[in-house]
């Protein structure tokens, strides 16, 4: 199936309060305590370019507010102008934005923008892979907490670019009791009571359980969600007829696109996928000058054919 996102209207922003402490940091980074020393020393102060993100593979795009808030954080005459939107499929060649401003600042800010871009568009490209594989069965694809440290947030608006749901977002907002957790309790019926016990009534629970014995006695104490854990789809389809709509049914591991259709077709709620947020690969997405003559009078299809 082809690849798709969600459409920019049901995609929720992040706010800028999120995202440019992400940005800054990873400026700063780069920039240290001398700032650009190749581009300060080889282009003149006032010299101008207009360039392009293209995307160099296909995929779906995530990220244009990190990027355009990195060039606009290095040097605020610089503008871009986007020709798409989170969530929109790419094919290479596509023009995704065009940029003009100062020169020393675009090559400044080029490594953090494309950095954002090409690894948020990878997330949201694996997502809409694995929602392409289960398009038609009940189930959505989600991700977890295996992100990387101190980019959650973006890694998850990621998924949402991408066609994916989000699971919780941290140890906070839900209860998701695991293996050691029902170890150390004693079993899943006293862990569950424990954390019913212990947090609010707008707190859901989910217990994960690895055999359908474990199933049965958290069905029995009664849980918000359950965690179906390395089952077959046989295994999961059972599962699910003992939920029998009690509890979301959401199943995890060895979940890849070749194998998400299969596990769908289970019946389950949710699809729960580690890697789209650890393992992802970037898109190949690239910067391009324009050249000077076609710099101030460039349309998107003309982009596109220069590039």
């Amino acid at each position: 199936m082809p690849l798709q996102g969600v459409p920019e209207m049901s995609l929720v922003p992040l706010p800028r309060l999120i995202v440019e402490p992400l940005v800054r940091a990873a400026l700063l980074e780069d920039l240290g305590l001398a700032g650009d020393i190749t581009s300060a020393s080889v282009i003149p102060c006032h010299h101008r370019s207009t360039v392009v993100m293209a995307a160099r593979q296909p995929g779906v795009i995530a990220g244009l507010d990190a990027a355009e808030l990195a060039f606009a954080l290095v040097d605020s005459e610089i503008a871009m102008r986007r020709h798409l939107q989170d969530g929109d499929a790419v094919k290479p060649g596509d023009v995704i934005a065009t940029i003009e401003g100062p020169s020393r600042g675009l090559l400044s800010a080029e490594r953090t923008a494309l950095n954002f871009l090409g690894h948020l568009s990878g997330i949201a490209t694996v997502t809409a892979e694995i929602a392409a594989a289960i398009r038609g069965t009940r189930a959505s694809v989600a991700c977890t907490r295996k992100t990387t440290p101190g980019l959650r947030a973006l890694e998850k608006y990621a998924v949402r670019a991408g066609g994916g749901m989000n699971h919780r977002f941290a140890l906070y907002d839900a209860v998701l009791i695991k293996d050691n957790h029902v170890a150390i309790a004693g079993g899943v019926a006293e862990a569950i009571r424990r954390a019913r016990a212990g947090v609010g009534h707008m707190v859901k629970i989910e217990v994960e359980v690895d055999t359908l014995d474990q199933l049965r006695e958290a069905m029995e104490t009664g849980v918000d969600a359950v965690l179906l854990d390395n089952m077959t789809p046989d295994q999961l389809r059972e599962a699910v007829a003992i939920v029998a709509g009690r509890a979301i049914t959401e199943a995890s591991g060895r979940v890849t696109p070749s194998t998400a259709a299969a596990i769908a077709a289970s019946g389950v709620d949710l699809i729960s996928v580690g890697w789209l947020t650890h393992s992802a690969p970037v898109l190949d997405i690239g910067l391009d000058f324009v050249e000077a003559a076609a710099a101030t009078e460039v349309s998107p299809k003309r982009i596109a054919q220069v590039l």
